[in-house]
């Protein structure tokens, strides 16, 4: 689809992996339940309100002081550290509270959806379409919706192995990074439950004039090739602070991330789609299947 293709409206309602390819499952031996550990993660993020660094990543300014090279770990989200496509759920969810005309977004919805899994989505039209509906109510009202649908719509998909990993890393001292096709609304909100701190978050950017979303992006999608780009800035950003990546991990469900796979030292695939799994088999990547 080019990027020049028909804009979709929509009618809003009124009312160790210290070694390489080490298996997930060598570091599992301690899994906890989401329901275990989301109220540390919560109180977790109380830090990351306060602009100061949540638990697992309260190491950064110490060990940048400390070590001027270090491990950098890299997890997408959708169907990797959660079960769900949030991006998908969260058109789900306005459509369930009768925020959106239903028949209209719902179908718009679907179709982006099946071109997300087909990887021949366009990624500037959707995310400006997801963004329509962000522009109709004020931050306040967003944040208390965005606030309900994670309780609701994402806590639940958490998936243990993912939090293991994420922990794992954390306590090996590296640095850990989400990096999402989702958009920068929903992703870094997601990204507190798990502890990670918005600055350690990479996500397709929104623009926000006077406190409100305009329905445009401020940069590239951070999809596919995209998520290379965005990296290579916060890479750069990075490498100013004095911190730079001696090893660097990956972990992707989807062939659409197969640019960052490819990218890291160590890929590892998180039950992924066929394309992927084909790819991961003959290039001897490691294959773990984290499903709930």
């Amino acid at each position: 689809m080019s990027q020049n293709g028909p804009q979709s409206k929509v009618t809003f309602a009124q009312s160790e992996l210290d070694k390489p390819n080490m298996a997930p499952e060598s570091y599992d031996n301690n899994l906890q339940k989401p329901s275990d550990i989301l109220p540390q993660i919560q109180v977790d993020s109380a830090s990351v309100a306060n602009n100061q660094p949540s638990s697992l990543n309260s190491r950064d300014s110490e060990l940048a002081s400390q070590n001027s090279s270090k491990a950098l770990a890299l997890f997408d989200l959708d169907h990797t550290l959660i079960d769900v496509d949030s991006d998908y759920l969260w058109g789900e969810y306005i459509v369930k509270h009768g925020l959106v005309d239903e028949a209209q977004y719902r179908t718009a919805n679907q179709r982006f959806y099946e071109q997300y899994i087909e990887g021949t989505l366009d990624a500037t039209e959707y995310n400006e379409f997801v963004a329509q509906f962000l522009t109709t109510l004020p931050m306040s009202r967003l944040h208390d919706l965005r606030e309900d649908y994670i309780k609701y719509e994402i806590e639940p998909h958490i998936r243990p192995k993912a939090i293991s990993a994420i922990r794992h890393h954390i306590e090996a001292g590296h640095d850990v990074v989400i990096i999402s096709a989702t958009n920068d609304f929903v992703v870094p909100a997601i990204a507190e439950r798990f502890g990670i701190n918005a600055a350690f978050v990479l996500a397709t950017p929104l623009e926000i004039v006077n406190d409100r979303y305009t329905g445009k992006l401020t940069d590239k999608p951070n999809f596919q090739g995209g998520k290379i780009y965005h990296l290579n800035q916060w890479l750069a950003r990075r490498a100013e602070q004095g911190v730079v990546y001696e090893q660097t991990y990956a972990y992707s469900d989807s062939k659409n991330d197969l640019p960052l796979l490819e990218w890291a030292d160590t890929p590892v695939c998180i039950s992924p789609d066929e394309t992927l799994h084909a790819h991961a088999l003959a290039h001897r990547w490691a294959v773990e299947d984290w499903r709930i």
